[in-house]
């Protein structure tokens, strides 16, 4: 059971603090229903008993000590242990000298959109469905005062957890819920980022108000999501699978999805970055060797999915509530 105990004294003094029987519920439920839990911990649990001479979490790699700090032992042992939590998705990190090429280049999408929010210096952030953690210590990294991460995928939040078990640090929390499951109406965050989220969403709307009721006054929503190129109005509904991802729901275009945010009581709604997703960006590594993007696209044209949609193209937009 991963120690939550800095994350309970945290919203002690908070106004989440009523919702502290709920959390720990949902946080309970989540450890009782998996059962590759054990085997998750044993691999952080035989990690060698070495100490950081570094930490950098401003940079693309979130980067824990270097080579020169463990033997050539203690780093392949180390690097057995982070193998046994493949698939690694999101990165990249360092860690004493091995280099976790992760599936995505996440740094990418925060090199994308960090010019164009609000500072995060002594901010309280909500990374929704922010897979193993990797821009929550982006945005720990830009001055956030705590970072909240919400994801239900458990080996996330042990990724999550490796990571930290060199960094210890207490301002930041991967939580194993749903944002559908977080509490309503919290109105607590400076800043809320939904990042690869809304189209996995069966209901588009639904998942932008609790964004928006997360926010306090003149709070900032960071969204990025799959675009399709089209006019006001116009969304792509896949019949069953999109890139071979079965739970992908809506795909708007960008003048729709800003339509959305109107409606769903935003304002101050900026298009920033509109990107495609390349093989370069998404792509298996040998840190996660199953499919990726290669597989998903059209063998004979690469502007298209392999059911014949158009290929990933994702957009940014900030925007703000009243």
């Amino acid at each position: 059971m991963i120690d939550y105990s800095s994350f309970f004294e945290y919203i002690k003094s908070s106004q989440l603090s009523r919702y502290e029987s709920y959390f720990r519920e949902k946080i309970d439920n989540a450890f009782e229903l998996n059962n590759d839990i054990s085997k998750w911990q044993n691999a952080i649990d035989n990690f060698p008993a070495i100490s950081p001479s570094k930490i950098g979490i401003s940079n693309s790699t979130i980067s824990i000590g270097n080579a020169e700090d463990c033997t050539e032992v203690e780093k392949r042992d180390l690097k057995e242990s982070l193998m046994e939590l493949h698939p690694w998705r999101k990165g990249p990190y360092n860690i004493f000298g091995n280099f976790i090429d992760t599936e995505w280049r996440s740094d990418w999408k925060w090199n994308r959109l960090k010019e164009h929010i609000s500072a995060l210096q002594n901010k309280k952030v909500l990374d929704v469905g922010c897979g193993n953690g990797y821009h929550c210590w982006r945005m720990l990294g830009e001055g956030a005062k705590s970072v909240i991460g919400v994801d239900p995928f458990m080996l996330s939040i042990f990724q999550f957890n490796a990571i930290n078990h060199f960094i210890k640090n207490n301002s930041l929390w991967l939580l194993p819920i749903k944002m559908e499951n977080f509490p309503e109406q919290t109105k607590f965050f400076d800043t809320v980022f939904s990042m690869g989220v809304l189209y996995h969403r069966r209901s588009p709307f639904d998942h932008l108000y609790e964004l928006r009721d997360a926010l306090h006054s003149k709070g900032e929503l960071v969204l990025e999501t799959l675009v399709i190129d089209g006019k006001l109005g116009e969304v792509l509904v896949p019949e069953e699978r999109y890139a071979q991802m079965r739970n992908v729901w809506f795909i708007p275009s960008t003048l729709t999805l800003e339509s959305w945010l109107k409606k769903s009581g935003f304002k101050n709604i900026r298009l920033v970055d509109v990107t495609p997703t390349t093989v370069e960006e998404q792509r298996k590594t040998e840190w996660m060797k199953f499919d990726s993007l290669n597989d998903f696209l059209s063998p004979s044209d690469s502007t298209k999915t392999i059911e014949g949609y158009p290929a990933p193209k994702r957009a940014i937009f900030i925007a703000n509530t009243p």
